[in-house]
């Protein structure tokens, strides 16, 4: 199989021991891409560059950390040569058969632009990291299987809602079509608002569960319990929901959409974030007349159906209780 003008993009904030790990596996994998892009968020130390050989590696210094979802989209703009973009953390190592696993996906499933890898804990190969974005109609969204015995859930190749970004697979041109990652994420959320987007646009994702990464999971950011990894997801799941949910289930779920944010308050406060998640909240309304612009753009290019884009989420009053919760305190 050719190298189909694949680039592979790592962004790096502070985890030169972990891109130096990456960039090993990357130099194992039985696919080498067309070139490696480095988009590092002002670190500053030395990067461990000469770990690949296999090709043309290349580094965007960006000025300072300005957050995951700038980064990758300066690289995706680096890439203007390769068809597809393959999105891998430091944290995330590939199996040696990764990149060439996706890419073979890519071949038998012409009409799908996103595919996810199955990601394993990094600490326990035996549990899941999750088999793709799962999102629900509330505005939460979890990793499908995650925390769950790898054995009992082999994944599935079929479609998902998003992938992870973690590690991911994009066809370039619909990534600059849906306009990259949401810059004012940051980080987090990130990859499922951009999923939610591309299937607007009537694009789709799909998990390819023979390509594998192991996930650390939070290990440049302290974990989904850390404040930073709480302000940011319960942000931007707010501005995920206002920008991207298309009528009439906006405000057919805006109930649901509003208990599970009174929840994630009562829940944050009971352990002892309440400062974090009152700010999060705060800053996720302070930012709404923006988002409402930007929804604006977004509904009026809407290429798929109101229906089709639902038939794509969970439901259930429960389920994001059980899981949505469950997947932003690591319980």
């Amino acid at each position: 199989m050719s190298q189909r003008g694949v680039a592979v993009v790592i962004v790096n904030w502070h985890a030169e021991a972990l891109l130096e790990a990456a960039l090993s596996a990357l130099e194992r994998q039985t696919l080498a891409p067309r070139r490696v892009i480095v988009a590092d968020n002002g670190s500053d130390t030395e990067l461990p560059l000469a770990r690949y050989t296999r090709g043309p590696l290349s580094v965007i210094r960006m000025p300072g950390n300005k957050g995951f979802a700038a980064a990758n989209n300066r690289a995706v703009q680096e890439a203007a040569d390769c068809e597809w973009i393959a999105l891998l953390n430091p944290d995330a190592i590939p199996q040696d058969d990764w990149l060439e696993r996706l890419l073979e996906a890519t071949c038998r499933h012409p009409e799908i632009s996103a595919f996810g890898s199955r990601q394993l804990m990094g600490a326990d190969h035996s549990r899941l990291d999750g088999l793709g974005d799962v999102y629900h109609v509330s505005g939460a969204a979890w990793r499908d299987g995650h925390g769950g015995p790898a054995s009992d859930h082999p994944g599935h190749d079929g479609e998902i809602f998003a992938p992870c970004a973690a590690a991911a697979l994009y066809r370039r041109d619909a990534l600059l079509e849906a306009g990259g990652f949401d810059e004012d994420f940051f980080c987090y959320f990130e990859d499922v608002d951009l999923g939610f987007r591309l299937r607007l646009l009537g694009h789709r994702s799909r998990l390819v569960p023979e390509a594998v990464v192991y996930h650390l999971g939070g290990a440049t950011s302290g974990g989904r319990k850390s404040d930073f990894s709480v302000y940011h997801g319960q942000r931007n799941l707010v501005w995920s929901y206002f920008k991207n949910m298309p009528w009439p289930y906006f405000l057919l779920y805006l109930p649901q959409h509003l208990m599970f944010n009174l929840a994630s308050v009562l829940l944050f406060i009971l352990r002892g974030q309440g400062g974090v998640i009152l700010r999060a909240k705060w800053s996720a309304l302070r930012g709404l007349p923006r988002m409402l612009g930007k929804r604006r753009l977004i509904q009026a290019h809407r290429r798929a159906s109101a229906r089709a884009v639902r038939a794509a989420m969970c439901a259930g009053w429960l389920a994001p209780y059980r899981r949505g919760l469950e997947a932003m305190t690591g319980e």
